[in-house]
C-alpha cells in the first residue's frame, strides 16, 4: 500500500479544506445553569371574604399596584359607618367642653368661680380629646380593612395560573394564595463555577470589568440571550469544589422563563489575533496541509482554547494556509486531493438523504425535467409530487395491461418510461464509464430479444412478468448501484473504475444464466 491509502499515490481523494486565520478567540467557561427570577410574590388576601371580582388573565404581564381582584366589601363598609358615628359623637362632646373651658376662663378673670372648676372642666376637655384621637384611629384601621378587599400586584412581573375561583372565600392563611407572581425582566442566571477561576472573577469584578455571558438552548445550537456577570457567591462548596455566580439579562422579548435549564459560556478574557484553524480540521494534534501540487502532509499541534467552530492552535501554520475539514480518514501522507466546495458536498449529501426517503426507484422514473424541478421542491412539496406521480402511473398502469405485445400501443409508452426512467450512469461515473457499456450494450440487446419473444405470446400477469424482465436486462449496459457502489466508485481512479464494471458485468452475467426463467416465469 503506497502513500494515500489503498489507491495508492497516483489516487485522488476528495476533500474539503478550511482556511488557516488570524482572529480574536474569547477564552470561555461553560456551565450549566438554571434561570431564577428577581423576585417572586403569592399573592394572598389580606382579609377573609368571598372573591367577587377578577381583573387579570393568567400569564399576563402586571405592574406593581395594578387591581388584580375584588372581595366582597359590604362587611367592612358597615364597620367603617359604625366608627364613624362614635367618632362624630366624642367630636361634638369635646367641643361643647372646649365652649365650657372658655368661659370658665373668661369667669375666673373677673373672679366669680374657683380655680378648681376651671381645672376640672381643662382635664374634661383633654380626656375628650383622647377619646377622639383613638375613635379616628378606629376609623382609619376600618378604612385600611375595606381597602383589603381591593387586591392589588405588590410587584412588577408575569402572572402564573389563579389558584382560587370565583365565589371561593380567600382567608389570609391560604397556602397557594390567589396567584404567584415572578419577576421575570430582569431575570437572573445561576450556575457554578470551578474554583480555580475564583480569583480572577472576584479581581474583575472589584475592578468593574464587564464579563459578558452567554445562554444557549439545551442542544446548544441556538443563543437564548446575553448578558453580564454580576455576582459571585461568598462560600466555595466544599463537595463540587465550584462556587455559585450570578449573570443578569434583560429579558426584553420574554423567552426566559423561572426554573428554565440553560448552557452558560461565561468569557473571562479574550486572545488577540491568535492563530486559528477550523475545530473539524483537527484529529489527534494533527492537521493535514494541502500544499501547492495538491497533495496533504501531517503537521503536528497544539491546541488552545475553542470559541465556536475554530480553535487556537500553535505549530508550523501560517495564515491562508489550507488544512482539510473533511475527508481526513481517507488520507495518508502524500496523498493526492481534488478540493470540493464545502456547500456542494452539504447540497449532494441532502439530495442523498431526500432520495433514499423517497420509495425504491422513484428517482428512477423520472425525465430530466421532472428530476430538475424535483430537486427545485421542498420535501412537503416533493412528498405530494410523488404520491400525485404513483396515483397517475397507477390509473396508466391498470389501463394499459391489456394492450398486445410487442409494438403494441401499450407498449410504446412503458417503454419509453422504461428508458426515460434509467439513471445515467456515466455522469455520476465519469467518462471512464463509457467503454465498459459500450461493451454489454451488444449482451444486452440480445438476452433482451430473447426474452421479449415469450412475452409477446402470453396475456395478462405472465406479458407483464416478461416485459419487466426485459425491462431489467435492458439495464446491462448502465448497471444499477447502491448507494454504497456509488461512493465507492466516486473515490475511484479511471483505471479502478474500469476494472470494477468489468468485474460487475462478469458477476451479472454468470448469475444471469439462473434467472432467464425466472423472468419468463
Amino acid at each position: 500500500m503506497g502513500p494515500g491509502g489503498p489507491g495508492g499515490a497516483g489516487q485522488t481523494q476528495p476533500v474539503s479544506v478550511g482556511v488557516v486565520e488570524r482572529r480574536d478567540m474569547r477564552v470561555l467557561i461553560s456551565a450549566i445553569g438554571t434561570m431564577n427570577a428577581r423576585a417572586t410574590a403569592v399573592v394572598r388576601a389580606k382579609v377573609s371574604g368571598e372573591l367577587l371580582k377578577l381583573h387579570f388573565k393568567e400569564g399576563d404581564e402586571v405592574k406593581a399596584g395594578q387591581l388584580l381582584a375584588e372581595i366582597d366589601p359590604r362587611s367592612f363598609q358597615a364597620t367603617l359607618s359604625q366608627v364613624q358615628g362614635s367618632l362624630a359623637r366624642d367630636q361634638a362632646q369635646l367641643k361643647n367642653a372646649q365652649l365650657d373651658l372658655q368661659r370658665y376662663k373668661e369667669l375666673l378673670a373677673q373672679d366669680s368661680i374657683a380655680s378648681q372648676q376651671v381645672d376640672t372642666q381643662a382635664a374634661l376637655v383633654r380626656q375628650l380629646q383622647g377619646t377622639v384621637a383613638a375613635d379616628q384611629g378606629q376609623v382609619d384601621a376600618a378604612k385600611l380593612q375595606l381597602s383589603y378587599t381591593r387586591i392589588t400586584a405588590p410587584i412588577s412581573g408575569r402572572l402564573g395560573l389563579r389558584q382560587a375561583d370565583l365565589g371561593n372565600v380567600l382567608n389570609p392563611s391560604d397556602t397557594n394564595g390567589l396567584v404567584t407572581i415572578t419577576q421575570v425582566r430582569p431575570i437572573d442566571a445561576l450556575f457554578s463555577v470551578p474554583e480555580a477561576h475564583v480569583s480572577t472573577l472576584a479581581e474583575q469584578l472589584r475592578a468593574g470589568k464587564p464579563m459578558p455571558v452567554e445562554l444557549w438552548d439545551r442542544e446548544q445550537k441556538q443563543i437564548l440571550a446575553k448578558g453580564q456577570l454580576n455576582a459571585l457567591d461568598n462560600t466555595i462548596d466544599t463537595t463540587t469544589g465550584t462556587v455559585k455566580a450570578k449573570a443578569a439579562f434583560d429579558n426584553a422579548d420574554g423567552k426566559l422563563f423561572t426554573n428554565q435549564f440553560v448552557n452558560v459560556k461565561l468569557q473571562v478574557r479574550q486572545l488577540e489575533q491568535v492563530l486559528v484553524v477550523p475545530a473539524n480540521a483537527v484529529q489527534n494534534n494533527y492537521v493535514y496541509l494541502v500544499k501547492p501540487d495538491k497533495t496533504v502532509t501531517q503537521r503536528k499541534i497544539t491546541v488552545g482554547v475553542t470559541d465556536g467552530d475554530y480553535v487556537s492552535v500553535r505549530g508550523e501554520l501560517e495564515p491562508g494556509d489550507q488544512v482539510v475539514t473533511d475527508g481526513i480518514d481517507r488520507l495518508r501522507e502524500g496523498a493526492q486531493v481534488s478540493v470540493i466546495d464545502a456547500d456542494k458536498v452539504k447540497k449532494v449529501d441532502q439530495a442523498v438523504q431526500d432520495a433514499s426517503s423517497q420509495p425504491r426507484g422513484a428517482m428512477r422514473n423520472l425525465t430530466p425535467e421532472q428530476r430538475e424541478k424535483v430537486s427545485k421542491m421542498t420535501p412537503e412539496e416533493r412528498k405530494e409530487f410523488f404520491q400525485k406521480l404513483r396515483a397517475e402511473r397507477g390509473a396508466n398502469g391498470g389501463g394499459n395491461g391489456g394492450s398486445g405485445g410487442n409494438g403494441g400501443p401499450g407498449q410504446g409508452p412503458r417503454g419509453a418510461e422504461a428508458r426515460g426512467d434509467q439513471p445515467r450512469a456515466s455522469e455520476a461515473q465519469g467518462n471512464a464509464q463509457a467503454p465498459a457499456q459500450r461493451e454489454s450494450k451488444a449482451d444486452a440487446k440480445t438476452d433482451a430479444k430473447s426474452d421479449a419473444k415469450p412475452a409477446s405470446q402470453g396475456e395478462g400477469k405472465p406479458q407483464a412478468g416478461a416485459e419487466r424482465g426485459e425491462r431489467a436486462e435492458g439495464r446491462g449496459d448502465r448497471p444499477q448501484l447502491t448507494p454504497e457502489q456509488r461512493a465507492k466508485l466516486e473515490a475511484m481512479s479511471p483505471e479502478e473504475r474500469k476494472a470494477f464494471f468489468q468485474k460487475l458485468r462478469a458477476e451479472r452475467a454468470a448469475s444471469g444464466e439462473g434467472a432467464a426463467p425466472a423472468a419468463g416465469r
